[in-house]
């Protein structure tokens, strides 16, 4: 009777295995088809690993170093099917939905190139671009040929981040006169970013500057968020160079004074941090905001009431890039006035030029 009972409790684990896996495969397949362009930024760990727990479809993978495709073909089991040498032929062939571009910033202008007159959707990793003619050529082209051009920023899955926004916009603390973002870490050399992210990263050219561009377009996109997509009407901004002996050709710290009517800006972007930090002060007519990390915000009112605000899970499609670009392509949702809009994403380039032409005229640049 125990046997016959241990069998048929083992049988159902089995089926219900099976059911599952079968369920995750279907849900993967019936997904957007997804094209992966370049393999050199480190964030492709995790779109390969929801590759492989069944939670994207990828067809196909552009990436011109075969000992790239080699390595990330080994770490994740992946079939020789699914890689390209070029983006062109790999999108001819696979006819993605949507390409994901994990290469450098300066490269991103290329997919759109490719992908646009084939109405595929792009979506990249921050910033936009490695410059603001790229960004806005990339406008151009998406403008042209209806396609959504994304941008993911990893504080946009932040619940912190959006329980503030929703404060915010429920009047708690009263207009916005300060916003304070901090981004970085201790280097990416320091923390072990891999020789093929660093090659790109800390080029001038092909990253468009160094902390500045690599952490700085955080506090631009939140800001810009945060004030409703206005553009600011100045911007000012000082680079350091603490480390040249580790970042010959980059700054590795910028401060950018963000002006807006009624409202300024402070974004922090470093290189030089003690260690990784991404946060948000937010200061109201009446009180104070601070999302300290992605899941922890507390609120302080003119009265001296401190709080440690509730902080929900996000729901999708807005708590992870994967279903909120499907959400998009499906039309679920716009993507036209959120962080990883292209609208807003353009604005955070014009703010990011306008620091580096501050950085280099040593004068406040107007909008």
């Amino acid at each position: 009777m125990k046997n016959n009972i241990l069998i048929n409790f083992k049988r159902a684990l089995i089926l219900s295995a099976l059911i599952f896996s079968f369920a995750t495969l279907a849900d993967a397949q019936s997904a957007p088809r997804v094209g992966i362009a370049g393999l050199t930024h480190n964030h492709i760990y995790g779109i390969l690993n929801e590759y492989a727990n069944g939670r994207v479809n990828i067809v196909g993978i552009a990436e011109p170093s075969k000992a790239l495709q080699e390595k990330y073909r080994k770490q994740f089991h992946l079939p020789d099917s699914l890689f390209f040498t070029d983006l062109k032929t790999m999108v001819a062939k696979r006819k993605p939905a949507i390409v994901l571009g994990y290469n450098a910033v300066a490269y991103h202008v290329d997919i759109v190139e490719v992908c646009a007159p084939l109405h595929i959707a792009v979506m990249v990793e921050k910033p936009l671009a490695a410059t603001l003619s790229q960004a806005k050529r990339m406008e151009a082209l998406a403008n042209q040929y209806h396609i959504k051009v994304l941008t993911n920023y990893e504080t946009t899955w932040y619940p912190s981040v959006v329980a503030a926004y929703d404060i915010i916009n429920k009047d708690s603390i009263g207009a916005i006169r300060k916003m304070v973002v901090h981004d970085g870490h201790q280097g990416p050399r320091e923390i072990g970013c891999s020789e093929e992210f660093l090659s790109w990263l800390t080029d001038p050219v092909l990253n468009g500057a160094g902390a500045l561009n690599d952490f700085g377009c955080y506090g631009a996109d939140l800001m810009t968020w945060l004030m409703h997509g206005k553009r600011p009407v100045a911007v000012t901004a000082v680079a350091r160079h603490y480390k040249p002996n580790i970042y010959p050709k980059v700054e590795d710290d910028a401060t950018i004074l963000v002006e807006y009517p009624g409202a300024t800006g402070q974004i922090e972007a470093s290189w030089n941090w003690p260690f990784s930090i991404k946060d948000m002060e937010v200061f109201g007519e009446t009180g104070y905001l601070h999302a300290l990390d992605g899941n922890n915000l507390t609120m302080r009112m003119r009265e001296n009431i401190k709080s440690v605000k509730k902080v929900e899970p996000l729901q999708s499609p807005y708590n992870n890039p994967i279903p909120y670009f499907t959400a998009v392509l499906q039309k679920k949702i716009t993507g036209d006035d959120d962080r990883s809009s292209l609208k807003y994403n353009v604005i955070v380039m014009e703010i990011l030029d306008a620091a580096k032409r501050s950085i280099k005229e040593g004068r406040r640049i107007t909008l």
